[in-house]
């Protein structure tokens, strides 16, 4: 049995509807309708009275759902008792964070283990798509995501930090002509991208086909330590956002060039939309909506 069974019972008595009740609890309708039966087959009665739509409940029904609202209302006091005797002290933390993100995630780590002592901090690296399916799972408690990839209507709060800017990079032998360069200019140039699947090497193909080209596409990867190696080798150049350029380049002499203008979609913060979110992830929801890093991840 889990929590959210409970939940849905108590939203669909509320609503007396399947499609409003699983709207409220950000679920699709077939999603709450399973949970219920579940719950009914885990507990050997039935509890929904069922025609073509719902009818109401049975009065086994009745009494699960007053076991419902007390089991609930036990779990928000034990909620309330915990976060006011520890003023969130200490806690297991679990971002997901998209590849080109990585660099984000240094800043926001300090600033939740300054203000939180013994905070432990989870951090699993994937696409989009994956950091929001687990957030929907609850395996995560926050994910690091271009905004304009979640679904429209999905239960989430966001949270934005920065605006995402390309830049053109290479390293020494690779030598590359100073100031801003437009994407027109670049037909030539041997590069290293990303996979075409990832979304940051999306806006760079459209922003070459608003310009017209078709770039010399020499390595495609979805790992970024092997363009990076490809990249600080000096063999080939590459165009990655400003929070994807590698911190670490030895003694290679990095090369930056600012772009013309290309789509530059916001990425953020993201949480599962809850009434009862835990004191926690309250807490480091606070701190992160007080940082700025519009400065720090931008190009002049």
């Amino acid at each position: 049995m889990f929590l959210r069974q409970l939940t849905y019972l108590i939203a669909l008595d509320r609503y007396q509807h399947f499609s409003r009740a699983a709207e409220s609890c950000g679920v699709s309708q077939p999603a709450l309708s399973a949970a219920i039966r579940q719950l009914e087959a885990e507990l050997g009665i039935t509890i929904i009275r069922r025609t073509r739509r719902f009818n109401g409940l049975t009065d086994e029904g009745r009494r699960v759902l007053a076991w419902a609202r007390q089991t609930l209302a036990a779990l928000d006091g034990l909620r309330q008792e915990a976060a006011f005797a520890q003023e969130v002290a200490g806690g297991t933390l679990s971002i997901g964070a998209m590849p080109p993100g990585m660099q984000a995630i240094p800043l926001l780590l300090e600033s939740f283990r300054t203000a939180i002592p013994g905070l432990h901090l989870q951090v699993r690296i994937g696409s989009c798509a994956d950091t929001i399916h687990r957030l929907r799972q609850q395996q995560l408690d926050l994910g690091l995501v271009y905004l304009d990839q979640l679904p429209p209507d999905a239960p989430f709060d966001t949270l934005p930090l920065f605006t995402e800017q390309h830049v053109l990079v290479a390293a020494d032998p690779l030598v590359l002509p100073a100031g801003r360069r437009d994407w027109s200019t670049l037909a030539d140039l041997p590069l290293c991208l990303l996979s075409p699947e990832m979304r940051t090497r999306q806006i760079v193909d459209a922003a070459f086909r608003g310009a017209g080209i078709t770039p010399t596409v020499v390595l495609e990867t979805n790992s970024l330590e092997v363009l990076y190696a490809e990249l600080l080798a000096g063999r080939l150049a590459s165009i990655l956002p400003v929070v994807a350029l590698p911190t670490h380049t030895g003694h290679c002499r990095l090369q930056v060039r600012p772009l013309g203008p290309c789509s530059a979609p916001e990425v953020g913060l993201v949480r599962l939309t809850q009434s009862l979110p835990t004191a926690l992830t309250v807490r480091v929801w606070e701190i992160a909506s007080h940082m700025d890093m519009r400065d720090i991840f931008a190009v002049d």
